[in-house]
C-alpha cells in the first residue's frame, strides 16, 4: 500500500491505495465522490474527466499515486456551494443532458475549455469535446449550452472590467 495525499475540491484528502489504483477509483471508493463516472474503462468515453492542477484529464488513465500532492477538482467541486457554475446552469437551461451519465465529464471538459479559450466558436467546442461520448443527446444541446455559458461568462468578465 502507498499513502497518497492531495487537495480535492479545496479540502485535504489522503488515503492508502495499491500502487495500481486509478485516480477515478480513489475518488469514488476512498473519498465517496461518485459524481465522477466510470463509463468504459478504456479512456474512450470521457465520463471520468476531472481537473488535476488546472487541466482536464481522464481519471481512468491516471494512477492515484500520480496525483499525490496535486490539486484535483471533481464535478462535486464545480459549483460554489448551492450556486451552480454557469456551465451547470446553461446545461439545465438548454437541455444539455438526458440520462446524465456523461454530464459530469462533459461539464469538467467544458470548464477547462472555457478557462483556456473563453470565447470558443461551435467548431472549437465540438473539437474540444471529441473525447467525450454522449449516447443520448446528439451533442447539439450540449454545444449550445457551452456556447451560452461562454457568452454568459464573457458578459460577467466585461462587466467586471
Amino acid at each position: 500500500m502507498v499513502s497518497v495525499s492531495m487537495t480535492v475540491n479545496g479540502k485535504a484528502a489522503k488515503g492508502d491505495v495499491e500502487d495500481r489504483t486509478l485516480l477515478v477509483d480513489f475518488l469514488r471508493g476512498n473519498l465517496g465522490l461518485t459524481g465522477t463516472h466510470v463509463g468504459c474503462d478504456t479512456s474512450q468515453c470521457g465520463a471520468c474527466v476531472v481537473h488535476v492542477n488546472g487541466d482536464s484529464i481522464k481519471s481512468c488513465t491516471m494512477l492515484a499515486v500520480q496525483a499525490d500532492g496535486a490539486t484535483v477538482v471533481t464535478i462535486e467541486g464545480l459549483a460554489q456551494g448551492s450556486t451552480l457554475h454557469p456551465l451547470q446552469e446553461a446545461f439545465r437551461e438548454h437541455h444539455g443532458l438526458q440520462c446524465g451519465f456523461c454530464t459530469p465529464g462533459m461539464l469538467m471538459s467544458a470548464a477547462d475549455l472555457l478557462q483556456k479559450h473563453p470565447n470558443p466558436n461551435e467548431h472549437e467546442v465540438r473539437e474540444w469535446l471529441e473525447g467525450n461520448i454522449c449516447r443520448c443527446t446528439g451533442y447539439h444541446n450540449i454545444v449550445k449550452a457551452i456556447l451560452a455559458a461562454a457568452a454568459n461568462l464573457q458578459g460577467h468578465r466585461q462587466a467586471a472590467e
